[in-house]
Parts: C-alpha cells; structure tokens; sequence
C-alpha cells in the first residue's frame, strides 16, 4: 500500500512539474495568433541570431501569391495564407517547420475589390489551436471566418457578410478558451463577434456604429485577480473590455480623439495596464497606457500617460522587462518605463524603407522588418544598440512568427525559416 501511495504521489509530482514546465514561457513553442502568445510579440528562444548567415537559413520557400499576413506555427506546422490575383483565388497553406516543404493547400475563391496599396489580397492572420486553424477572409463580394482541421479539412464556416471599407481588410482572429473571436469594424454594419471554436456556432454579437475602418487584433486582459476581459481598439471608440462569457462591454474609455485616424497597431497588456495605438499616415498618432479597475461589481479605467512625438500607427507596441517600446513607421524608436512613460531613448534604427510590421522580442533582441525586406535588429535594453540588419531581397509588410527556437519571416511572396539548433 505504501508503494503505491509513493507511486501515485510521484506520478501526482510529474504531472505537476509538466504542467509547470509547458505553461512557462521558454516552453511556450506555439506561435498561435498575430504576434504570438496574447499578442505580445515575446520570445524566450535562444537560438535565432542577430545578424543572419546563409548557414541560418534552414529553408526558404516562394508562395502561390502575394500577402502581408503572418505565419502561426502548431506541433511543427506552419500556417501562413497568400493570394494569386491573376488566378482570384485565396490560398492557406500548412508548411513543414522542418523542411518547408507543403504539407498541404486549400483554396478560397474571391474577386478583386479596391484596397490600400500597401494592403493585400492575404491581410488577416490565421489563428491555430491543436484541432483547427482559423482563417478570416474580407471582402466586398462576402467575408467568412473558416476553420479547417489540421489535415485541411473544412470544419465551419461564418458567413459575416461584405466588408465595405475602400482600403481592405486587415484585422485578425484570436482564440479565447472555447471561442474564435474577431474584430470587425469597416464602414457599415460593424461588430465583435465571438463564436464556438469547435462548430462556429455565435456565442455573441456586439453592435459598433462602424465610422471608420480599423485593423486592431484584440488580446486578453486579467490581473489582481479579476476576471479576464478581451480588449478591442478603435480610433473613435477609444480601448473597450468585454466580459467574455456574456459579451457584455465593462468598461470603455476614448482616449484617441475625433480627428481622422485608424486603429490599425494592437493593444498589449502587461501587469495591469493596457497599451494601445492609434493615428493618421500623415497626421497626429498617440500611444495610450490606461488601467482598468475593478471594484465589487463596478469597472472603470483611467488613463495612465501617452505618448505622440513618433508614436506608431501600423505597427503595435511591446514590453518587454519592463521597457515600452513603440516602433514607429518612419523608423524611429522610442524606449520608456512602461509604468511612468519617462523615456529612455528615442532613436532612428534605419533600415531602407518604412515599418509596416510589427517588432517582435527573441531573448531581449528586438527584431522588425521594413517594406524593403530589411530586418532591423536592435538590443531591448536600456541602451541603444543596433544588432543586426538582415536583408531579405523581397517587399515585407508582416511580423514574423518564432516556435521551436526558430524565426520565421513572411516577406510578400516568400517565407523564409532562421535559426534553431542544427541537430
């Protein structure tokens, strides 16, 4: 009897040294959503290097089409879609991590419709869990939101009707526990919708007045204890929490302005402050830190500090060992206290072109890529430092993706895989 409570207790102790183990962050090898875990962009990985060798290149694969999305990687798949105009066919593709070779493909058909130049065909990010990958498709003719199981099985399918805004679409799906959920704000007909991740059945709907397009990815937000809220963006409906078993709205707050702008940058969390973006190409933008509070049944947030003098409009902030970090469009980079906004530094990090992508942090290196296909590396300390600059030959728009110790960047028709252990 006593050897088998001492098994059982040994076997009680492994489980929850796994636990432990898979839940932290240098076990965390799933990259699934835009800008991985909750949309943070970090990485613990330790084996993608600053300035980039032929010899750290394990693959590099062309796409059937052009695109800007990012790639998502699940139990050494990644996921990534593209476009073929000539051909007005939508294409999501499951590569091999290892090899690059393609594992599978399933088509979408679509027609043409107008958008922003520097917008695609393949905006939106794909969402993966261990059963399905999630694909949200926008367009005038009629938008879904699909799943297909790992072998490329369709599951479900939503149908959100057209998406009617001029410059295309952009926004991507996140997965909350048992539900896929989006952000669908365009110039009419506007909502948050969360769905059942195993039928596509609606769980909720939240209306929006929907006067303006906005690109925003939503993430998840809890501390001290309350209950975990998704935060959604919008240029003139400021950061909105919502309870995600009801999709009741919490609390709100109109931080950005009224001027004309989009949301298109991604809110973070950390602690207990919320970061979020919004701005005009060639007008005012505005980096806001709030915190929301939770008191009985009562929700409110505050607005901490922001930030305008070359705050980001297309890319989203990160934090990281308790720096804010906000990459701006023109390139320059200003580093401050995430809990003050005193700022450290504010410099140019060059590179050939414009910011278009969003930074991502792999062992406190930050790692962003300009249209021209240059991967600017810096330090995310508190001094200045450039790394790296890693050229690409091809236009890049994305934010790349970092599973199983290895980066992997999505340039308009390419996706190139870097790093890892050689073994």
């Amino acid at each position: 009897m006593i050897f088998l409570n001492s098994r059982r207790l040994a076997s009680l102790y492994l489980a929850l040294l796994f636990s432990i183990l898979v839940s932290s962050p240098a076990a965390a090898r799933e990259w699934t959503r835009f800008r991985g875990p909750n949309g943070s962009g970090v990485s613990a990985a330790k084996t993608v290097p600053a300035q980039w060798k032929e010899s750290d290149f394990n693959w590099k694969t062309t796409l059937p089409g052009k695109g800007i999305s990012s790639p998502v990687v699940w139990d050494g798949l990644v996921f990534v879609t593209a476009a073929d105009n000539a051909a007005q066919k939508r294409t999501l593709l499951a590569i091999s991590a290892l090899d690059g070779k393609t594992r599978w493909t399933k088509d979408f058909p679509y027609k043409t419709y107008r958008k922003h130049r520097n917008n695609s065909y393949a905006s939106n990010t794909p969402a993966v869990d261990g059963e399905r990958v999630y694909t949200l498709w926008q367009s005038k003719g009629g938008s879904q939101l699909v799943a297909n199981d790992h072998a490329g099985a369709e599951s479900w399918r939503y149908d959100l009707g057209p998406y009617l805004h001029g410059q295309g679409g952009g926004t991507s799906p996140i997965i909350f526990e048992d539900m896929v959920i989006i952000s669908n704000d365009h110039k009419k007909g506007s909502f948050l919708l969360a769905v059942d991740r195993a039928t596509g059945k609606e769980r909720w709907k939240i209306p929006r007045e929907g006067k303006r397009a906005c690109y925003s990815t939503p993430c998840a937000f809890s501390s001290d204890g309350r209950p975990t809220e998704i935060v959604f963006v919008h240029c003139f409906e400021g950061i909105v929490g919502v309870d995600p078993k009801s999709g009741r709205q919490n609390w709100m707050i109109d931080v950005f302005g009224t001027f004309p702008q989009r949301a298109v940058g991604s809110p973070v969390a950390w602690k207990d402050l919320v970061i979020a973006n919004s701005g005009a190409l060639n007008g005012g933008k505005n980096a806001v830190v709030v915190r929301p509070s939770t008191s009985g049944k009562k929700h409110s947030v505050k607005e901490v500090y922001r930030i305008s003098r070359s705050a980001p409009h297309v890319p989203s902030p990160l934090v990281w060992d308790g720096r804010l970090f906000l990459w701006s469009d023109l390139g320059v980079v200003t580093c401050c206290k995430v809990e003050t906004g005193e700022v450290i530094w504010q410099k140019r990090a060059g590179g050939g072109g414009n910011f278009h992508g969003s930074p991502v942090c792999v062992d406190g290196r930050l790692f962003c890529a300009d249209d021209k296909g240059t991967v600017v590396v810096l330090s995310a300390s508190e001094k200045f430092e450039v790394l790296g600059r890693n050229e690409l030959g091809d236009t890049c728009r994305s934010t790349p993706a970092v599973s199983g110790g290895r980066m992997f960047v999505r340039t308009e028709s390419r996706l190139f895989s870097v790093g890892g252990k050689k073994d």
